[in-house]
């Protein structure tokens, strides 16, 4: 089995939502699951994206982002053979606003640190938050202490890009500290929730040119019993499955050998696939067919 759950199809800053929220689109995103071997494809909008997003945070981009109706968007996925999700973002303070806004028929939430608060962003230049927190190891601490925030919610079924602080690879001060200390409090929070893990090969398309997480944090999860959900982040069709075969041997480099798969926020555990051996044409179903 091979997954893609956290894809975009809409691209960022652009466009509006009928001209991506299509059956054309959907069938572009299909095609290119079924050339690399994908089984199962879901989509997760980001959350800020909509007009609802703006009850859980009123943050300048997020006001500048929402234009449309989430509503509409569970519809209309919910009528494509995509599992439904959405990428949400851990903003301290609002959980039950959070909580409430998650009350739809989702396949799946995956919970996201992208903001530490007004404190600024970690992908974002923009909104840097090396602005404010200038030393890496207080960084690092920090931003790991709100994944584990995030984990411990109970909001969401999928902690996305674990180590996102990376981004910037050496553009950005490196931690004096071990990263296994700053990986602590995470992987003690997942081992405590059972909350999956995404492997993302996003960040081979960033300045840091590595999966999400690193392999010492992979480890470390693993060892402390973790399940694993893969992804690619795409924003574009032709971004589905990428970086796959590279993904699929850190996996099993670190001893995965199953993972998740999800429907209506129940997980199940599957046979980690490699594309072209085995896999199907993604079916109405949403399950790999003949």
């Amino acid at each position: 089995m091979l997954t893609d759950y956290h894809l975009h199809l809409r691209p960022d800053d652009t466009g509006e939502a009928g001209d991506y929220f299509s059956d054309q689109n959907v069938d572009r995103y299909l095609a290119a699951a079924e050339e690399h071997g994908i089984d199962e494809l879901g989509v997760s909008e980001h959350v800020y994206r909509f007009t609802q997003a703006l009850e859980i945070w009123g943050h300048p981009y997020w006001q500048g982002q929402a234009r449309d109706d989430l509503d509409a968007y569970v519809e209309f996925v919910s009528d494509t053979s995509l599992r439904l999700g959405i990428e949400c973002d851990f903003v301290r303070g609002s959980e039950d606003r959070i909580a409430n806004l998650l009350e739809r028929d989702f396949d799946y939430v995956v919970g996201s640190v992208h903001h530490l608060g007004e404190r600024g962003a970690l992908d974002d230049r923009r909104y840097d938050v090396w602005e404010e927190i200038s030393d890496a190891d207080e960084l690092w601490s920090t931003y790991f202490r709100w994944q584990a925030e995030l984990a411990r919610s109970g909001l969401f079924d999928i902690v996305s890009h674990p180590d996102l602080v990376k981004i910037w690879g050496e553009d950005r001060p490196q931690p004096q500290r071990d990263p296994r200390f700053h990986y602590e409090p995470l992987v003690e929070a997942v081992a405590e929730t059972g909350i999956a893990v995404e492997v993302s090969t996003a960040g081979l398309r960033k300045p840091v040119g590595e999966i999400y997480p690193s392999r010492a944090l992979a480890e470390m999860l693993v060892e402390a019993g973790a399940d694993f959900a893969l992804s690619s982040d795409a924003h574009l069709p032709d971004q589905v499955g990428f970086g796959y075969d590279q993904a699929l041997d850190f996996l099993r480099s670190v001893g995965v050998q199953r993972i998740c798969v999800f429907e209506g926020r129940e997980r199940r555990l599957e046979p980690l696939g490699r594309p072209g051996e085995g896999a199907g044409q993604v079916s109405s179903s949403g399950e790999a067919g003949a």
